[in-house]
């Protein structure tokens, strides 16, 4: 059997090329682009990276979603916004002495960082897309238009802490895919006992090492999107706040220069499941997605108020990413580090300050009774 020669890739034919492209990944795809021309001719077909975003957020399946991702640069765009983690490398090493302290005779809007330019971002232009693999299979996915309560710039919704639960309300607007469940068939062990769990953690260490959240924000106003969850977990806490819960953490680190004082924030993910069903039951373990939510706080672990979020989600959309996880993941702890250092620092000034008023007071005693002696 003899092969005929190939004498160049451009003599293959483009439909060859194309079935063979449509079987890659993106960061694969990405890579194959950038051998030849001919490549990266075909690569720039849409439709291989809708097939692309439909394997890895199989969201972006829904009709609206399509029309969304289509109108803000389609498939192609949305990947490279939103394939990419979040990375801060703005958060330094903790100094007191740099860190910006609030001035007494501050306005409340200079207090909370409110900014002026509230009316040029609108809530109903951010949309989350949002889906969890467990195990690398797709076990929910949802899709909320709008920020809920922020209609009509409601001033309860700007100076409020700013939380979405997008269970709530993808639920309350009909984007109900059913609850969202966990068991054997799906990987899960068998547990027999919340006692027994609590000493072995066999549950956690599923949930911690198998859980995979993505939680896209698009912008249609300004066409851009970008992933703020951290793909894997960060943390959690388990049998909390009842033994029957296991809270997993996500979330990346935030800009917030000229918003907030503190100049970074914590984009927090929590995702929350509840056991439903233990082995000595007599029914299969099984456990039900309770909460999926989106909060942001400032280094001191205050919540951020509604206002100041819309500007940090807008400026999130623009700010440096990367493909390598492990970057993402040091700004997180860094992150951690300088949090961590605050509260020390502000635990040794409190307690300066406790010590001196307790010798003030002494001082004073001690006064007054040489006066009246």
């Amino acid at each position: 059997m003899s092969v005929a020669p190939v004498e160049s890739i451009p003599s293959l034919s483009s439909d060859l090329f194309y079935d063979i492209l449509r079987r890659l990944d993106g960061a694969t795809l990405a890579s194959a682009a950038c051998t030849c021309a001919a490549l990266c001719s075909i690569s720039k077909e849409e439709s291989l990276w809708e097939n692309v975003c439909s394997s890895m957020w199989p969201s972006t399946n829904r009709e609206d979603v399509k029309s969304l991702i289509s109108s803000v640069g389609g498939f192609r765009k949305f990947y490279a916004d939103s394939f990419p983690l979040i990375v801060n490398k703005d958060v330094m090493e903790f100094h007191h002495n740099n860190y910006f302290e609030y001035p007494d005779d501050w306005t409340e809007a200079e207090y909370y960082g409110d900014v002026i330019e509230s009316e040029s971002i609108s809530p109903s232009n951010f949309v989350s897309i949002v889906d969890i693999r467990f195990k690398e299979k797709p076990i929910c996915s949802k899709v909320l238009l709008g920020i809920p309560n922020a209609n009509g710039y409601d001033d309860w919704f700007y100076n409020c802490p700013f939380q979405i639960d997008i269970l709530t309300y993808a639920d309350s607007e009909g984007n109900n895919d059913g609850a969202v469940n966990l068991s054997i068939s799906d990987g899960l062990p068998a547990i027999t006992s919340m006692e027994r769990e609590k000493k072995d953690g066999k549950l956690w260490k599923e949930l911690s090492n198998g859980l995979r959240l993505s939680w896209i924000v698009v912008n249609r106003k300004i066409k851009q999107a970008a992933n703020l969850s951290s793909w894997f977990p960060l943390g959690g806490q388990r049998h909390w706040p009842t033994d029957n819960d296991f809270v997993v953490r996500f979330g990346s680190i935030l800009p917030a220069e000229e918003i907030l004082p503190c100049q970074v924030v914590e984009c927090i993910l929590i995702m929350k499941f509840r056991v439903v069903h233990t082995e000595s039951e007599g029914i299969q373990t099984s456990l039900k997605l309770t909460e999926l939510s989106m909060q942001l706080e400032d280094m001191e672990g205050a919540h951020v108020n509604g206002r100041n979020s819309l500007h940090i989600l807008k400026k999130a959309l623009s700010c440096q990413r990367s493909k390598n996880y492990g970057d993402a993941l040091e700004s997180c702890h860094m992150y951690s580090k300088v949090q961590n250092e605050l509260k020390k620092e502000k635990m040794r000034n409190e307690n300066r300050l406790d010590r001196l008023c307790i010798l003030s007071g002494i001082a004073a005693f001690m006064t007054f009774w040489y006066c009246v002696l």
